[in-house]
């Protein structure tokens, strides 16, 4: 598809622009961010930007780390860890906290502290708690320092499945049944809140979807047929998460849409359709990342369906007040609805993710979309807007 109509970017500057790209973090998707940050390192201009790769461990710290994205894949069957791409970790990095100061300091005990030069756009690749979900947002907000994505309250409504939908709801878009359970109702009540998902499906029927309310990846989620495997999935779901959903199966197509930010406002990518998985009861973690089951881009929808889905992509985008990119999911339920499930403020962008397979589709390769991205983050400010 033809590109030509599209807004082009921003002419490059007389200076480099340095893009700090942080990875891993604290969440059960730790590997999986240090996957995308290697196609990002892959796949960014440096003709154009200077990178500085920050992997943060999942204990916390940050660390300045190799920039090798052939090391940054999963192998084996096993994702990468920070802490084996970590320079050193006998010292680590700090961002800048005052919003007069860009500079990227480096530290180790018993010396003294070394400016390793300012950082003018954070590409924070995180997924799940603790870097998706508005926490590296804030921080980056309160140093003034500009970054790719979706700001606070978006980023947070993203990463909480519960409020995410009460979002959608309350803007008209159709979502599925669910009943959540939080922390204090299962720690105060438990037969309570047992009871609770057991009427719930009394309703709805079987099979329920048990996640944790703020996780992604599909990690900690269950398909759960019948009353005997209710509490290993809850158990598995508070692994990851204390507060859980439970969702009603929804029979219908899976279809994804990718919304990016232009000059003019966001656009939705052409859709893609994600079958079911053959060795698989549903498109779970091995299904999306190790198996590698490939979607169907764009997706075999009538040109009705096909605007329609677009539309709503970009009508989740603006519910949510997202910025930069989303990539939004949908069921198309048996008797032609389209209900959403959930958006992905920072999506997985690996080499085999839906989102930048849906807009090579729609006619802009991974490295101009990582452009497009830094870019739009440059364009934007910090603080309200």
């Amino acid at each position: 598809m033809s590109t030509e109509n599209l807004p082009q970017s921003p002419q490059q500057p007389s200076r480099k622009p340095r893009v700090a790209v942080v990875f891993g973090g604290r969440s059960s998707e730790h590997g999986i961010s240090v996957v995308t940050a290697g196609a990002v390192l892959r796949a960014i201009d440096r003709t154009r930007y200077e990178v500085l790769p920050i992997g943060i461990t999942r204990e916390g710290g940050w660390f300045l780390t190799a920039d090798e994205p052939e090391r940054m894949a999963i192998t084996d069957r096993r994702t990468p860890d920070v802490e084996e791409l970590a320079e050193s970790r006998d010292g680590g990095v700090v961002l800048p906290v005052d919003p007069a100061n860009r500079e990227v300091v480096y530290y180790e005990a018993g010396s003294v502290p070394k400016a390793l030069g300012e950082v003018d756009v954070v590409f924070p690749v995180l997924h799940g708690p603790y870097g998706e979900d508005g926490t590296l947002q804030g921080m980056l907000e309160l140093s003034g320092v500009p970054y790719v994505g979706s700001g606070v309250l978006a980023s947070a409504v993203g990463q909480d499945k519960e409020y995410m939908k009460r979002v959608f709801t309350s803007f008209g878009l159709k979502v599925g049944p669910y009943v959540v359970i939080r922390p204090r109702e299962w720690a105060q009540d438990e037969p309570a809140a047992r009871k609770k998902i057991v009427d719930f499906a009394g309703e709805h029927g079987w099979p329920l979807f048990v996640k944790p309310a703020r996780a992604g990846s599909s990690i900690g989620i269950t398909k759960v047929d019948d009353l005997s495997g209710l509490d290993e999935a809850i158990a598995e779901a508070q692994r990851h998460d204390p507060k859980i959903l439970v969702e009603a199966a929804l029979r219908g197509r899976e279809i994804e849409c990718g919304v990016l930010e232009f000059e003019d406002g966001p656009r939705a990518s052409v859709p893609a359709e994600i079958p079911p998985p053959d060795a698989h009861a549903y498109y779970d973690f091995d299904a999306k990342y190790i198996d590698s089951t490939p979607g169907i881009v764009p997706a075999p929808l009538t040109p009705e369906e096909t605007a329609e889905v677009r539309c709503l992509a970009v009508d989740a985008f603006e519910a949510a007040s997202c910025e930069g990119l989303v990539r939004a999911d949908f069921f198309l339920t048996d008797d032609g609805e389209f209900v959403i499930n959930e958006i992905n403020t920072m999506p997985g962008f690996t080499p085999i993710s839906m989102y930048p397979k849906m807009w090579e589709e729609t006619g802009i390769g991974y490295p101009e979309l990582v452009d497009r991205l830094v870019q739009a983050a440059l364009r934007r400010s910090t603080g309200l807007r």
